[in-house]
């Protein structure tokens, strides 16, 4: 009688080698989709103080530094016929408002009738010289178009709003989301009672707090 032979271990190396196939499929399908969510899927930003800007002198500027404050931003031109007027509404507000719980934050744009063409240093420059303004004057940026600034975007967004001029105002909360909006030609009277308002919160907060 021939020996028995076993064919057991042969039998078995089949499944063992699909089941080790399967597993490293499904390895490999996992970094793959990991690496997509990473490069296609960024995680939202949750409020405007979480985006990074240009200073004047094109230095990477956190709106971070802001949180818990105020804030009223706009986008600002030199050559326009509500220049006069703005800037020194703007530095009223500055000036009784700020600068610990409240300040403007100016952002120089050209797209609308190409009335700011300096450069970000000269612009910074005049709004200092003609109208002695204290808060932060930014780099000349686009609101408009795929190149708009994801910061002035995010303004955009939220509030359903896009500027048709210049001297757009956008009020932000301390935790950074947009309370308000007011277009150029709308006083400061109207802008008063809003800052004011913010401000005793965040006073009032910090009282208890204490």
């Amino acid at each position: 009688m021939e020996p028995l032979t076993t064919t057991f271990p042969f039998k078995y190396s089949v499944p063992r080698a699909r089941v080790f196939f399967v597993f490293l499929s499904m390895v490999l399908c996992t970094a793959i989709l990991c690496l997509l969510q990473h490069r296609f899927f960024k995680p939202k930003i949750k409020d405007f103080y979480s985006f990074e800007v240009k200073d004047s002198r094109g230095r990477i500027i956190s709106l971070e530094k802001y949180r818990g404050k105020a804030t009223l931003v706009v986008n600002v031109a030199s050559y326009c016929q509500h220049t006069d007027k703005n800037y020194i509404a703007l530095q009223e507000l500055q000036r009784e408002y700020g600068p610990s719980h409240f300040t403007v934050l100016a952002f120089p744009c050209n797209q609308f009738g190409e009335s700011e063409p300096s450069s970000s240093l000269e612009i910074e420059s005049f709004a200092k010289g003609n109208y002695g303004v204290t808060f932060p004057v930014f780099h000349k940026i686009k609101i408009l178009g795929s190149e708009a600034e994801p910061a002035f975007k995010f303004l955009i967004d939220s509030s359903k709003k896009e500027p048709r001029w210049n001297f757009w105002k956008y009020l932000v909360s301390p935790e950074g989301k947009v309370v308000k909006f007011w277009r150029p030609e709308e006083p400061i009277e109207s802008i008063k009672p809003e800052v004011a308002s913010l401000v005793r919160q965040i006073i009032m907060k910090k009282r208890e707090d204490l």
